[in-house]
């Protein structure tokens, strides 16, 4: 029983250098990384716009105004369980001048309790008003990723790959269990900020270990091809795995099922590429300043950006919108996202 047990580290052992594995480690990296990127296009726009609208409705309900009786008249509410509304009715006397005519008269104010269903805010303001916060924390990761990826690439270059790659899992653990139990905007915008240090890690050590391992000009784009379709799984497999468990389990059910595969993906790089060690490269990396001239580059981060610029836009705008015209519930709000991709 114990050599049966042994029997899968004894195999991570022999193949630490195989470049099968180190292939599986950061396709492995970047499917998380990519999953929990889209896991939450679902489940931000619902969430927040619960958070809001319940504040507004406490706000609403401790503002009530109290109605008190005057010595001259008294209130009576009446309740419709029809439209949900609550219609209050006032009878107060006045003394006329020439005699004791009464005259009663009946004040009408009717007060809509009735709250939108969750799943159907339509027109409704805190919703609206959703589109700016969206938008900006979805750009969060993005934006610091894009000012991290080249202070990583000369990292890697002065101290090898496994302790960035290691970084990086490290990074994406706090911002997943971050959004597992942020409940408020401002935490949800510093994990989201998290995850674009940790991915800019895990992907620019990914793909410079896979460089430096499959050295062979075939060998490596067939590598590099295989490890980008884990990123194209986590992008397809992140928004319907998000809305579901959203809708049938709760917010913090996706991220926790993502943490405990990211401390797994951890487990390994772990024990496989040993990030203790610093290992330099033994070749002097390109200066920035070269890499923007080249036309090639160039070609190759205009097709990226645009490419990933519609996909971007309809992010934080498609769930909203179907939140307030289709009335969509929560998991319907990731499970078309899969014709998207």
């Amino acid at each position: 029983m114990a050599l049966s047990e042994l029997a899968p580290l004894r195999w991570l052992r022999e193949s630490r250098h195989s470049p099968k594995l180190i292939l599986f480690i950061v396709y492995l990296a970047l499917l998380l990384d990519n999953m929990l990127l889209t896991v939450v296009i679902p489940i931000i726009p619902s969430y927040l716009y619960s958070i809001e609208h319940e504040k507004n409705t406490t706000e609403i309900q401790t503002a009530k105004p109290v109605l008190t009786a005057s010595a001259s008249g008294s209130f009576q509410s009446i309740f419709s369980y029809y439209d949900n509304s609550t219609l209050v009715t006032g009878n107060h006397t006045r003394d006329l001048q020439e005699g004791l005519l009464h005259k009663t008269t009946t004040q009408h104010m009717v007060t809509n309790t009735s709250m939108a269903p969750p799943d159907c805010p339509s027109q409704d303001k805190d919703l609206l008003n959703e589109n700016v916060q969206v938008g900006l924390l979805f750009a969060s990761k993005a934006t610091v990723q894009l000012l991290t990826n080249p202070f990583i690439g000369l990292l890697t270059n002065r101290i090898g790959y496994p302790i960035p790659m290691f970084a990086g899992f490290c990074i994406m653990f706090i911002s997943t269990i971050m959004f597992a139990f942020s409940s408020s905007y401002a935490f949800l915008l510093i994990a989201r900020s998290l995850q674009g240090i940790g991915s800019s890690c895990s992907s620019v050590a990914g793909m410079g270990m896979l460089a430096s391992v499959y050295t062979d000009d075939e060998e490596r784009g067939n590598a590099m091809g295989i490890a980008l379709g884990g990123l194209a799984m986590g992008v397809l497999v992140g928004p319907p795995f998000g809305s579901v468990l959203y809708e049938f389990v709760g917010k913090t059910a996706p991220f926790l099922v993502l943490a405990t595969l990211v401390l797994l993906d951890g487990a390994i790089q772990l024990f496989v590429l040993q990030p203790s060690r610093v290992q330099p490269e033994s070749q002097k990396g390109t200066p920035l300043t070269t890499l923007l001239k080249d036309p090639y580059i160039l070609i190759a981060a205009g097709s990226i950006c645009f490419a990933n610029m519609g996909i971007a836009m309809l992010e934080p705008a498609l769930p909203i919108w179907m939140m307030e015209t289709m009335c969509s519930r929560k998991w319907q709000l990731g499970k078309d996202w899969g014709g998207l991709f």
